[in-house]
């Protein structure tokens, strides 16, 4: 999340908005949200995990992540799923998705 709080600049040129879930407590999630400018939401079940299709580790009562890139319209354009930390939606390539499906839009 910390990468998103370093690139916040240009991603919200990109006209973007980042915000997060944590399966964490409120207390815990207040203490990562002090680090980053954009909302992060906390308690986050199994239920939502499968309301969105991702992967729930039972082992440590997590959502492994799940990263979305939707447009104003509400619709999902792209999605990346993760079973670990590699492979996780870099806070760049959010610029470069939006701005090729604005370019997309254009032809």
């Amino acid at each position: 999340m910390a990468g998103f709080e370093f690139w916040k600049a240009q991603i919200a040129r990109a006209g973007a908005k980042v915000v997060a879930a944590s399966v964490d407590p409120i207390d815990k999630a207040k203490e990562v949200a002090a680090g980053v400018s954009f909302p992060i939401g906390y308690g986050a079940t199994r239920e939502m995990a499968d309301a969105i299709g991702a992967w729930w580790e039972d082992r440590r009562g997590i959502i492994q992540p799940s990263e979305f890139l939707i447009n104003a319209d509400g619709k999902v354009m792209s999605s990346s799923y993760s079973s670990g930390p590699l492979g996780r939606i870099e806070p760049m390539d959010v610029v470069r998705s939006i701005d090729f499906y604005e370019a997309q839009q254009k032809k």
